[in-house]
Parts: structure tokens; C-alpha cells; sequence
């Protein structure tokens, strides 16, 4: 049988609000009553909205596209975390359960130099997508689409490209790493495809052009704290940063 007492919670939220790119904005605090432990910390926003409309306020403005974990633009400051509390989770798959009645929650948009706040908690991500168009793509003409056993790769490769593949793009390594690093972002697009046969070729212009715009957008040095890794919802390896130094020192001296 159903139980028609559910526990819920009351929350107090302070959110950020920024009206504009040139807004100063501040922190503003909200109270949230009736929050059921089950639902995801988006449909929570969700809620405290429909509460801001009904009294004729603004509602806040945030992210968010597939709530499935897959296109990063739910990225959010929770409680000084990006993305909240719960490793390898991205806002939308994290759930009001991590909370408990009464808590206080910080929300934030990501800060960095090279992501502007548009309003609110909305971010403007484009230098990721400039940072993909020096070299994040493969563009050499391999003709039709061979059988998938046509072109051996090592197991190991193939492991290591997929992983760094599932990189979402939401930019949680930006925002966790005290100088607002872009290296981990940079380095699993350049370790995907340099790894693997097809991408080679184009391997030496793909990391210099790439490393060399991520410095002319204002993303800062790696800080080798590992910040990036630990907040990352896909959990992409620090490693993927050696292996990018590596090649890039290689592109410079050969």
C-alpha cells in the first residue's frame, strides 16, 4: 500500500541571480517547502518556479536539454560543487535524497573567464565549441566506411579513446579548477580521436591548434591538483593531460 504521508523537505535555497552579462547579480534566498526525496534536483528548480510564476516573480533561469546525463547543460554549482555531492553524476541525474530537511543550498552558475553568465544560472559555453572547431573533429577523406575489422586497432587504444570519448562538454573541469583550466576538456577530445588509426594523421595540427586557442580564450594553466577529474561526471582521466603534454611538446620539437 502506497503511503500517503511521504516524507518531504523544506529547503533554503540561495540561488543566483543575474539579469544580465553586465548585471552585477547576487545571491537571493528562497524557501521551498514540499520536496519529495525522489525527485531530481532540476525538477526541484522546476518546482520553486512554478512557485515564483504563481506569485509573479521571475522564475530562475537555468540549463538543461536530455535530464539523462548525456548533454552537459545542466552544469551547476551546488553547495560549491560542480554538479553537487554525488561523483560521476551529472545536476539532472541527481536526486533530492542527497539532501536532507532544512538544508541550505547554494546554487551557482560555473565561473570561468571563457564562460560569461548570460542570466542567472545560465552559462555561455561557446569557447568549448570554437576549442572543437581548431581540431576536434577528423576531416581527412577516407572514402566509403570500411568493415570495422579492415582497420586493427589495439584493445588498449580503443579502451582509452572510448573513455575519453564519453566526454559531455559541460564543463565541469572549467569551473572546479582554481585557474579555470580547459586541459582536461581539450586533452580527451585530442587522446579520442588521436588514438585511434583515423585520427592520426591530423594529430600534430589538432593539438597545437587546439592548446594554442585555448590560451587566446582565456582558459588558464593546468594546476595538476586534479580537481578536474575528481568533479568530472564521466570521470575522464588526468591522463589524458600527460599524453596531451606529451604530444604537444613532440609537435613543437619535430
Amino acid at each position: 500500500m502506497n503511503n500517503q504521508h511521504e516524507m518531504t523537505m523544506t529547503l533554503k535555497l540561495k540561488i543566483w541571480r543575474q539579469n544580465s552579462p553586465k548585471d552585477k547579480g547576487e545571491l537571493v534566498d528562497y524557501k521551498l517547502e514540499g520536496v519529495s526525496p525522489d525527485v531530481s534536483f532540476l525538477e526541484m528548480l522546476d518546482l520553486l518556479n512554478h512557485k515564483l510564476i504563481k506569485e509573479g516573480q521571475t522564475p530562475v533561469t537555468f540549463d538543461h536539454d536530455c535530464r539523462e546525463g548525456i548533454c552537459g547543460m545542466c552544469s551547476l554549482m551546488i553547495n560549491g560543487q560542480a554538479h553537487g555531492p554525488e561523483a560521476l553524476t551529472t545536476t539532472c541525474q541527481l536526486h533530492m535524497r542527497k539532501f536532507n530537511d532544512g538544508d541550505t543550498i547554494v546554487i551557482e552558475p560555473f565561473r570561468a573567464k571563457a564562460f560569461p553568465v548570460i542570466k542567472d544560472l545560465t552559462i555561455d559555453r561557446t569557447a568549448f565549441d570554437t576549442l572543437v572547431e581548431q581540431g576536434g573533429y577528423i576531416s581527412v577523406n577516407t572514402g566509403n566506411a570500411q568493415d570495422a575489422n579492415c582497420l586493427p586497432i589495439a584493445k588498449e587504444n580503443a579502451d582509452l579513446s572510448m573513455d575519453a570519448a564519453s566526454c559531455i562538454g559541460c564543463g565541469a573541469c572549467v569551473a572546479s579548477c582554481k585557474n579555470a583550466s580547459a586541459m582536461l576538456f581539450v586533452s580527451a577530445k585530442a587522446s579520442h580521436l588521436g588514438l585511434l588509426e583515423q585520427g592520426k594523421v591530423e594529430h600534430k595540427m589538432r593539438v597545437e591548434k587546439m592548446v594554442n586557442k585555448m590560451d587566446d580564450l582565456g582558459f588558464g594553466n593546468c594546476t595538476n591538483e586534479a580537481e578536474c577529474e575528481a568533479s568530472c561526471p564521466k570521470g575522464i582521466s588526468i591522463s589524458n593531460i600527460a599524453r596531451l603534454n606529451r604530444d604537444y611538446f613532440k609537435s613543437m620539437v619535430f
